[in-house]
């Protein structure tokens, strides 16, 4: 490769890497939507929602998610070190505004379970997987949590909810994949 082909174009100061700019393009990845749930000390339940979800090893099995160090429930979930990734179906968007936002109701009026492990399980998700931190790494202003999978259920076979764009489907026109005001950019997830 040459060295001048690794110099910056000289569009750079259209490109550069803005919050916004960051937020337009890279919602042009879609992705799969979840729900993070787990118990603080005090043993009440806490669960964001969360885009950045992947399996990350078979052997072990190891998934990750990343998580905002300005949330509320995360670093309660981190106190106890086991957590439940809520995989959503493309007909829960109620379920998703209720934990996508920190305006949001949660657990109000919800009927989840726990898991064996003691983790909130929410009603009609696709699937569910149940870990336990493996490791953290911070990054910028979020943390990259690996967990160990302790086992996997599936619920469902609905179709998946995607996140595109700024909004939930990947089939119709850019205005119609607004997202619920409650589940706002603003919010910090996690």
């Amino acid at each position: 490769m040459a060295a001048e082909s690794l110099s910056p174009p000289d569009t750079a100061e259209a490109t550069a890497p803005t919050p916004p700019r960051m937020r337009r393009v890279m919602g042009s990845f879609a992705s799969g939507v979840t729900v993070v749930t787990g118990l603080g000390r005090d043993g009440a339940p806490a669960g964001f929602a969360c885009q950045s979800f992947a399996s990350v090893s078979l052997e072990p099995a190891l998934v990750l998610f990343c998580a905002d160090h300005r949330g509320r429930a995360w670093p309660r979930i981190r106190e106890t070190g086991r957590f439940t990734v809520n995989i959503l179906a493309a007909d829960q968007t109620d379920l998703c505004g209720r934990f996508g936002s920190g305006r949001g109701r949660k657990y109000e009026d919800l009927d989840w379970e726990p898991s064996p492990w003691g983790t909130p399980s929410l009603p009609d998700v696709l699937s569910r997987v149940h870990a336990e931190v493996y490791d953290v790494h911070g990054g910028g202003d979020h943390d990259v949590v690996v967990g160990r999978v302790l086992a996997l259920e599936t619920v469902s076979d609905r179709p998946p909810m995607l996140f595109f764009r700024g909004g939930f489907d990947v089939g119709g026109p850019a205005d119609a994949l607004a997202v619920p005001d409650v589940w706002g950019w603003g919010d910090h997830w996690g």
